[in-house]
């Protein structure tokens, strides 16, 4: 969990390489090593089939050295690397998560970090294909990176759901707050832990006139208050900084990141794949679209990425 082996991924596209300037905060911190990392395909290398192998690859080859060169450059000439080591690869390849989940598994990095991009006109966050499927299928937690600083003493929201007797929710629980400490202490900053409950199902208020949805949902959240105690004795975290709140995640998580004005949300993704992703989507994802501070996205233990080397 000490992140001394952290992946940058720097897309060109973007004005700034968000990602590279968290790695080297969190690399000052805990003397990490960096790679800055660039995936990188040419489209019209498709219709040279008509050339020589030698002559597409000379192509290919120019291409990879332009990149590189100008990555080079950025690193040496917009970053203060004082005491951060910090390699460059490029890599040709014409799906970018893919590369950036088989460099992952082959060189054992700690964590990925990717910044994202903001809609010029509507001020929000969008969320490329990338970084979805980084998100879902990479092996190791991944830092998304939007604006917000991270000053020191800030706040940190561990996002859990206590209460639930399953061992993949109690096991993520358990890493969500792990790293989320772990943040807290390279950044001096506090954890909050949050946890969301249902209401009171519409159904059953309809169906069954004399059930009582108040009494329902007062019950709900002392289940779920007296859990998240257990857990927050368990972490050494004070009753001041857990807040249990009834609605959806996506709704509530937000609201507390905008009133503690938290640098960090720390949450898991169960990296759902195929049809059960597209159509039930991931709480996860529906949360980090209405946030705006970094997202570290944690994956269940055992979890084994999709993508194969």
């Amino acid at each position: 969990m000490n992140y001394q082996k952290i992946l940058a991924v720097i897309e060109p596209e973007l004005p700034t390489q968000k990602s590279l300037a968290r790695a080297i905060e969190i690399a000052k911190i805990n003397g990490a090593s960096i790679t800055a990392f660039l995936t990188i395909y040419d489209f019209s290398y498709e219709m040279t089939t008509m050339l020589s192998m030698d002559e597409r690859e000379n192509m290919r080859q120019a291409v990879i050295d332009d990149r590189t060169d100008w990555l080079v450059n950025l690193v040496s000439e917009q970053f203060s690397t004082q005491g951060v080591s910090i390699d460059v690869k490029i890599v040709w390849h014409n799906r970018p998560y893919e590369s950036i989940i088989y460099e992952v598994i082959d060189k054992g990095y700690d964590l990925v970090v990717k910044g994202t991009k903001e809609h010029d006109s509507l001020k929000s966050v969008i969320f490329t294909p990338t970084d979805w499927h980084i998100m879902r299928k990479a092996p190791v937690p991944v830092l998304l990176v939007k604006e917000h600083d991270w000053p020191l003493g800030g706040q940190i929201i561990a996002a859990i759901n206590v209460g639930v007797d399953v061992e993949e929710h109690i096991s993520l629980n358990e890493e969500i707050t792990k790293q989320a400490l772990h943040f807290a202490k390279l950044l001096s900053s506090n954890v909050h832990l949050v946890n969301t409950y249902p209401g009171t199902p519409a159904n059953i208020v309809i169906e069954i006139p004399e059930f009582d949805p108040t009494t329902y949902d007062e019950s709900a959240k002392q289940h779920h208050e007296h859990f998240m105690q257990i857990h927050a004795t368990r972490h050494h975290i004070s009753k001041e900084h857990c807040h249990v709140d009834i609605g959806l995640p996506e709704d509530v998580i937000p609201k507390y990141a905008k009133q503690l004005d938290a640098e960090l949300v720390v949450l898991g993704t169960v990296g759902r794949q195929g049809i059960s992703a597209a159509l039930i989507g991931n709480t996860a994802e529906h949360v980090i679209d209405k946030l705006n501070c970094d997202v570290l996205a944690i994956k269940p233990d055992g979890f084994v990425s999709p993508v194969k080397c």
